[in-house]
C-alpha cells in the first residue's frame, strides 16, 4: 500500500500562479506599509490558490509479480551417451515439482535442441536461455538451472552478458570417471582433382583419468566401401593418404578402433568430404562431309567451360586430286596414329560428324576406338546419309559397339522427334523443354536414316517410331547414335527450333559418365533440416529405402513418383554426422552439418566450462548422480543474497517487481472539508482586520 499526493487543476496552471503570485505581491505591499492582516491575507490567498489546484491523496493497490526460474534441459545429441537422457528426465521431474511447490515462483521448461544449420557451433544453452526468456523484464528473472552433460559451446564471457543478474546453477548428468576414444581431424582438403592423392592429418586421443598409448587399427573406407586398414599410433599426429575417385562429393571416412570400456564410439569416427573436380573433359570433334549442321557441335561444345575440344575437318580427302601444288596448301594432314593410337585414351569423347569412310583411317585404327570404348571410353555417332551405305562406319570394327544398326534406307519427309516411353524416364532426355504436349513443340526435321536398335535404349523417335536417338553401353564405355544431322534446324529457330543446347549437352556428359545423367541411381541429399533420398530408374517403380543415421536408427522410407522416372522421399535429420540410404544394392551417402562438430569433440560429462560464470552469478555447479542414482538439491528463496547455494540447496532470486491493481483517490479541498478550510481563512481575514 502506497500513498501519494496527486493534483488536478480546476483552472489552467498559469492562471492559478497568476492568482497566486497576485495575492503574494499584494502581501508584500501590505506589509511593507504595515497593514493589519497582511500575513493573514497571504495565507488565503495560497489556500485559495490550493485549493484550485485540487490536490489529492492516492493510495495504490499494488500486487507482487512471480519471479521466473527456467529449467534449461540440455536435449544436444552427447546427452543420449549412456544413462544421460534417464537421468535428464528424471532431474527435470524432480526440479518442476520443487519449483511448483515455492510461492511466487513461475516455472519456464526451456528444451534446447541442436539444429542442422547451427550443429556445427555445439550445444547452446544459452540461446535457448536469452530466446525463451525474451518476454521476461530483467528483474522478474529468477535465476537459471541448466540440466546438461557440462558440454556447453555458448557459454558468455561473464555473468553481465547475461542480460540479468540473478544466480544460474548447472546440474550435471554423468559421471566424473569416464574414458573414451576420439579421432581429431586437424587439416583435411575440400576439393581435389579426380585421379589425384590427397591427405588428411589425424590424432587420436585417448581420455581419462589414465591416458593409453600405442598403436590401434584405423579403417578408411570411401563412399561406405573400405579401402584399407593401417595402423596408427594414440596421442601422435599422423597424416592419411587417400584417391580422390570421382566427381561431386567422395564421402571419407576413419574409423579407429574402439577403447575398452570408453563412453561411447560415436566419435570413433571423422568424416571428410572432399569433392571431387575434374579436370576439363576432352572431346576430340571429326567432322567429315561439309554439311549445313557442319558447326553445331563445335558451338556448342566450345560455349561448354568444362569441356576442350579438338576439332579436326576433312576438307581435302585422299582422293581429291586438283594439281594443286602440296607446299601452296594451307591444310594440315590429318594425325591419324597420333588421335587415334598414342593419344586415344587422353580423349573422353570422340565425335563422328557425317564421317564415312574414305580411306583416311586405316581400319586397324576403328579396331583401336571399339577397344577404347570396351575400356572406357565414349563414342557418338552423328550421322547423316553416309551411315546408311557401304562405306558408313557401322561396316568397321567399330560397328561391333554401335547400338544401331543400319538398314540402308533413309527417310526424307518431314516429321516432329518425339521422346520414347524410355526416353521419358531416361536423364538425357526427361523434361526437355516442348517435351509435355502431344505433339512436342518443336521444329520439324526432314531426314531420317532407317536403322535397328541392335543395343542399348532408343531414348527418341522419329516417324512411325522408328529410332532416332538410340544410347548404348558397350564393356566399360558408353556409344550413342543420332540417326540424322538435321539438328541444326533447331539451333537455327526454324519452325520456333527445339531444345538443342539441353539435348546435345546432356547427350554428351552421359557419354562421358556424369554421375547426375546415370539412369539407375540413388542419391541422398541435404535441404535445410531435411534429407532428400531420389531414386533415378528406368523401370516402372522402386522398392523401399532404408535411412540410417549416425546413431545407427533405422528408418524405412517409401519413395514416390515426382516425375517420370524419379522417384522421391524425404525425411527430417535428426542430427549431425553421416546419413546411409539403401536401395537394394544400391547406397548412398550424405553428411548432415560439419563433418568434425564441437558436439562431439570431447563428449565426457565435466563441471568445469560452467564453474566461472555460475560462481559469478552467484550459483553452482554440482553433479546429480549418486550412486546410480539421481540425487536433487533443495530449492530455496532469497530476496537477495551475495551466494544462492549451500551443500545441499541451490537458491533463486525473488522479484521486487509488482503491478498496479488499483488507486484510491480523496480530494482534500472537496465537500464541506474545503469550504470548510476556505471560509476559515476568510473569516481569519476579517476578525483580524476588525480588531
Amino acid at each position: 500500500m502506497n500513498w501519494s499526493l496527486a493534483f488536478d487543476p480546476l483552472l489552467p496552471i498559469w492562471a492559478i500562479v497568476a492568482l497566486a503570485a497576485l495575492a503574494v505581491a499584494l502581501s508584500l505591499t501590505a506589509l511593507a506599509r504595515r497593514v493589519r492582516g497582511a500575513v493573514v491575507r497571504l495565507a488565503a490567498g495560497l489556500c485559495l490558490a490550493l485549493a484550485l489546484l485540487n490536490p489529492s491523496l492516492v493510495e495504490e493497490q499494488r500486487a507482487r509479480l512471480t519471479s521466473v526460474a527456467a529449467i534449461v534441459v540440455d536435449r544436444s545429441q552427447s546427452q543420449g551417451i549412456g544413462e544421460r537422457s534417464a537421468e535428464t528426465d528424471a532431474a527435470l521431474a524432480g526440479l518442476a515439482e520443487r519449483l511448483a511447490a515455492v510461492d511466487g515462483i513461475e516455472t519456464r521448461i526451456i528444451e534446447a535442441r541442436p539444429g542442422n544449420g547451427a550443429a556445427g557451433d555445439g550445444t547452446r544453452l544459452f540461446e535457448a536461455l536469452a530466446n525463451g526468456l525474451a518476454d521476461v523484464p530483467p528483474d522478474r528473472v529468477a535465476g537459471a538451472v541448466l540440466l546438461t552433460d557440462g558440454q556447453v559451446h555458448d557459454i558468455p564471457e561473464d555473468a553481465a552478458r547475461l542480460g540479468f543478474q540473478a544466480p544460474v546453477h548447472a546440474l550435471v548428468t554423468g559421471r566424473d570417471d569416464e574414458i573414451d576414444r576420439r579421432i581429431v581431424m586437424e587439416q583435411a582438403p575440400r576439393f581435389g582433382l579426380v585421379g589425384t592423392e590427397q591427405s588428411v592429418d589425424l590424432r587420436i586421443v585417448d581420455d581419462g583419468p589414465t591416458p593409453s598409448g600405442g598403436d590401434v587399427r584405423l579403417t578408411v573406407r570411401r563412399d561406405g566401401e573400405t579401402v584399407e586398414e593401417i595402423t596408427a599410433p594414440v596421442g601422435t599426429a599422423f597424416s592419411v593418404p587417400f584417391t580422390v575417385a570421382h566427381g561431386g562429393p567422395n564421402i571419407f571416412e576413419f574409423e579407429v578402433a574402439p577403447l575398452e570400456g570408453e563412453l561411447t564410439t560415436i566419435n570413433n569416427t571423422a568424416v571428410a568430404v572432399v569433392e571431387g573436380v575434374r579436370e576439363n573433359l576432352r572431346v576430340l570433334l571429326v567432322s567429315g562431309e561439309p554439311h549445313a549442321g557442319e558447326r553445331t557441335w563445335r558451338n556448342l561444345l566450345k560455349s561448354d567451360a568444362s569441356v576442350d575440344l579438338v576439332h579436326f575437318t576433312i576438307l581435302r580427302p585422299p582422293e581429291k586430286q586438283d594439281g594443286t601444288p602440296i607446299n601452296q596448301l594451307s591444310l594440315i594432314a590429318f594425325p591419324t596414329r597420333e588421335l587415334f593410337s598414342v593419344k586415344i585414351a587422353e580423349f573422353d569423347l570422340i565425335i563422328f560428324d557425317r564421317y564415312q569412310r574414305r580411306g583416311i583411317l586405316p581400319l586397324v585404327y576403328f579396331d583401336n576406338i571399339a577397344r577404347y570404348v570396351q575400356e572406357g571410353g565414349a563414342v557418338l555417332v552423328a550421322s547423316g546419309p553416309d551411315y546408311a551405305f557401304g562405306d558408313s562406319l557401322f561396316e568397321t570394327p567399330l560397328g561391333a559397339v554401335l547400338p544401331a544398326e543400319p538398314t540402308g534406307n533413309t527417310l526424307d519427309e518431314p516429321y516432329r522427334a518425339e521422346l520414347s516411353d524410355l526416353g521419358r524416364r531416361h536423364p538425357v532426355t526427361r523434361d526437355l523443354p516442348g517435351a509435355q504436349s502431344e505433339p512436342p513443340e518443336w521444329g520439324r526435321w526432314f531426314q531420317l536414316l532407317e536403322a535397328a536398335a541392335s543395343s542399348g535404349t532408343t531414348v527418341m523417335n522419329g516417324p512411325g517410331e522408328r529410332p532416332l536417338l538410340v544410347l548404348g553401353r558397350e564393356g566399360e564405355g558408353r556409344a550413342a547414335v543420332m540417326l540424322s544431322d538435321q539438328a541444326w534446324l533447331w539451333a537455327r529457330g526454324y519452325e520456333g527450333g527445339g531444345p538443342h543446347v539441353p539435348l546435345l549437352r546432356r547427350l554428351a556428359h552421359w557419354l562421358m559418365k556424369e554421375p547426375e545423367l546415370e539412369e539407375e541411381a540413388l542419391r541422398l541429399s541435404v535441404r535445410g533440416d531435411q534429407l532428400v533420398v531420389e531414386r533415378q530408374t528406368l523401370g516402372d517403380s522402386v522398392g523401399p529405402v532404408t535411412l540410417t543415421g549416425p546413431d545407427g536408427a533405422e528408418r524405412t522410407l517409401t519413395p514416390t513418383e515426382a516425375e517420370p522416372g524419379l522417384w522421391r522421399a524425404t525425411a527430417d535429420a535428426t542430427g549431425v554426422g553421416l546419413y546411409t540410404a539403401v536401395e537394394g544394392e544400391r547406397r548412398a551417402l550424405a553428411h548432415v552439418g560439419p563433418t568434425n562438430p564441437k558436439e562431439f569433440l570431447d563428449v565426457r560429462s565435466t563441471e568445469e566450462p560452467l564453474a566461472a560464470l555460475a560462481d559469478g552469478t552467484g550459483g553452482s555447479v554440482r553433479r546429480i548422480v549418486e550412486d546410480g542414482s539421481v540425487e536433487l538439491p533443495r530449492v530455496t528463496t532469497l530476496r537477495r543474497a551475495g551466494r544462492y547455494a549451500g551443500d545441499d540447496w541451490i537458491g533463486l532470486k525473488t522479484s521486487e517487481a509488482t503491478v498496479l491493481e488499483g488507486l484510491t483517490r480523496v480530494p482534500l479541498f472537496a465537500g464541506f472539508l474545503g469550504l470548510a478550510l476556505l471560509l476559515g481563512a476568510v473569516s481569519a481575514t476579517w476578525i483580524r482586520e476588525g480588531r
